[in-house]
């Protein structure tokens, strides 16, 4: 599935393709892409024909079109949707759910998904501290590339919890973006195993895991997000390369890159977990 780096690369090329065009016209060819906006798929192309888009916005995975109506068009990619930005003559691919007819030159923004878990819906926007925000998501909290991320408010939040570390990673009310992928990498970089209780982290362990996050996210986006497979592209059709510069994700029985000691794989609910045992111990039972 898509993770922050990755919605957020999508997100800044459709600020750079789609920002400031007017939609001449908008098809639903899949009704599950909008299975989230109830009034249906006539009442979607109506309220989005004519709409000037403004800003594109993110917060966590959830991406947002500002439209010129005051409302936004919200949307998550799933664990295989695609944003392209491609002319109208390209052929229709088999997996196209939802496409945008720009008013100008012949683009179109298209929504592509294989497996049809993401989707799209129209939705008013609302004030929470100060950010608007489409009201399905208000609940979700800022993400550690937010400029308005309050690192030393999440330390106090995630030691008050009563659950493991990673738990409380992947936890989006608390903070949100962090997916399987980069918990792993988040907790081998602050050396520390995801069973940990988070109420036995000390302040500055907590400061120094959340910094962790934050830097192996924005080292994600530089290098253009991770992609493992073709269903992981940006507006343009091009993969990431994160994936190669993984330390423990994926790398099971591999040595590890700090101490040398082979990496570990076990199940953490229905995904997996990876760790190096010597950098990471698990903690003592009390």
């Amino acid at each position: 599935m898509p993770e922050l780096p990755e919605v957020e690369v999508v997100r800044a090329g459709l600020a750079k393709h789609v920002a400031g065009r007017t939609v001449l016209a908008a098809e639903v060819l899949h009704p599950r892409a909008i299975r989230r906006h109830v009034p249906g798929d006539a009442d979607f192309n109506g309220r989005l024909t004519g709409q000037r888009i403004g800003a594109v916005c993110r917060r966590g995975k959830y991406l947002w079109f500002e439209l010129s109506s005051g409302d936004a068009l919200l949307g998550h990619l799933g664990m295989s949707g695609q944003l392209l930005v491609q002319p109208a003559t390209t052929a229709d691919g088999p997996h196209l759910r939802i496409r945008l007819r720009f008013a100008d030159d012949g683009l179109e923004l298209r929504f592509v998904d294989q497996r049809t878990f993401g989707g799209f819906t129209l939705t008013e926007l609302v004030e929470v501290e100060g950010t608007a925000v489409p009201e399905p998501i208000a609940h979700i909290a800022r993400d550690p590339m937010d400029p308005r991320f309050d690192p030393a408010q999440v330390v106090t939040r995630l030691r008050a919890k009563r659950t493991e570390v990673k738990r409380a990673l992947l936890d989006q009310t608390l903070i949100s973006g962090i997916g399987n992928i980069y918990a792993d990498e988040a907790l081998w970089r602050a050396k520390l195993h995801g069973t940990r209780p988070t109420g036995r982290l000390a302040p500055a362990t907590a400061t120094r895991l959340l910094h962790a996050a934050g830097e192996v996210m924005t080292e994600a986006l530089a290098a253009g997000g991770t992609s493992f497979d073709s269903l992981y592209v940006n507006v343009n059709g091009s993969s990431g390369y994160f994936s190669r510069s993984l330390n423990v994700y994926g790398r099971a029985e591999e040595p590890c890159g700090r101490c040398g000691t082979l990496i570990l794989r076990e199940q953490f609910t229905n995904r997996s977990s990876y760790f190096c045992p010597r950098c990471q111990p698990r903690p003592r039972r009390r």
